[in-house]
């Protein structure tokens, strides 16, 4: 076989697998992450109830919705930062705030 017969079939040559491929044709990214293996570092969140001495209260509607979503969920603790301790007391008072109607159950 000649080299000029050697693609013949599919005119291309034959696709690479690996693992700087990662078995996706034309993908070339390292397999560390989005950012392509550079770490990135976060602040580490603390607990405002902590740190301020804040009081959570069911009335307090407004401290309340900074803690919900636009939909009506509860945020988890990983983006608010809270503490394991008080954000069962924010969960705690979002539903009684919201069997009270301060709060909506779900959004509009």
């Amino acid at each position: 076989m000649a080299d000029d017969e050697k693609y013949v079939s599919n005119d291309r040559p034959p696709r690479r697998s690996g693992p700087e491929t990662d078995g996706r044709d034309g993908d070339e990214r390292n397999s560390r992450g989005p950012r392509g293996g550079k770490f990135m570092f976060n602040k580490k969140k603390v607990c405002r109830f902590c740190t301020q001495k804040l009081k959570i209260d069911y009335k307090d509607a407004d401290t309340l919705r900074r803690f919900v979503t636009e939909r009506g969920k509860i945020l988890p603790r990983r983006i608010t930062g809270t503490c394991a301790k008080h954000q069962r007391a924010v969960a705690e008072a979002i539903k009684k705030a919201r069997i009270l109607a301060l709060l909506p159950f779900v959004a509009d």
